[in-house]
């Protein structure tokens, strides 16, 4: 590959993405399918560019077409998630109802969120973003505002929910909201959607059930 045929791809991937192409979103989510599965089982840095041309039955120079990079594949997908959990975090705080509801929706819609993205989400629990290089530092500060936002979200409606009498004061905010969200989070240790006898939304209710039944004021 010459250094002109990068560039020149990346021209004609813009173009095919800019014409919405049926067939290229197609093939394009095929990939992201395909290197979703070499980033769970070897993880994000343990996998390259060259694993999913070889995953996908094609070449490099093929898969640039749909694709700049792992990591443009990566970020975007993730990216796309995570800014939708933190909306609907943010809606769910703002909406109507009682704190433990209120929560009780947020352990399910996190669940069916890492069931849909999957394994996208669970890679990004795994990774490290202090190790994300340059190129990719503004997606990573991004990506930790956002997780704050979510933190936040989680926080103030417990502190509502204390403040109201809803739920019971039995720690600190930020440590019932961080057990909330590590409850979920450690499902990437064992749950696969296509695997799993249980599926998300079962999970995510018997979780919420936990959270309405311990965090409930009597």
């Amino acid at each position: 590959m010459t250094e002109d045929q990068p560039s020149a791809i990346g021209r004609r991937r813009a173009a095919a993405q800019g014409e919405a192409r049926t067939a290229y979103k197609e093939r394009r989510d095929e990939i992201i399918a395909a290197a979703a599965g070499l980033f769970k089982t070897h993880g994000f840095r343990g996998t390259s560019i060259g694993q999913i041309a070889e995953a996908m039955n094609t070449d490099r120079a093929t898969l640039y077409y749909y694709v700049g990079s792992k990591e443009e594949l990566f970020d975007e997908v993730v990216s796309d998630a995570v800014r939708a959990n933190v909306a609907r975090a943010q809606a769910i705080r703002d909406g109507a109802g009682e704190a433990p509801d209120k929560l009780a929706r947020l352990v399910t819609e996190l669940m069916d969120s890492y069931a849909a993205s999957y394994p996208f989400l669970y890679v990004f629990i795994q990774e490290n973003l202090s190790h994300v290089g340059e190129k990719r530092s503004e997606w990573s500060h991004e990506m930790r505002e956002l997780n704050r936002a979510y933190q936040e979200c989680v926080v103030d409606i417990i502190t509502a929910g204390i403040a109201e009498g809803t739920v019971r004061p039995v720690a600190e905010p930020w440590v019932l909201a961080y057990g909330l969200i590590g409850m979920v989070g450690w499902t990437n240790r064992w749950f696969n959607p296509t695997k799993s006898d249980v599926d998300a939304a079962t999970i995510g209710r018997a979780y919420a059930d936990v959270v309405l039944d311990g965090l409930r004021a009597r």
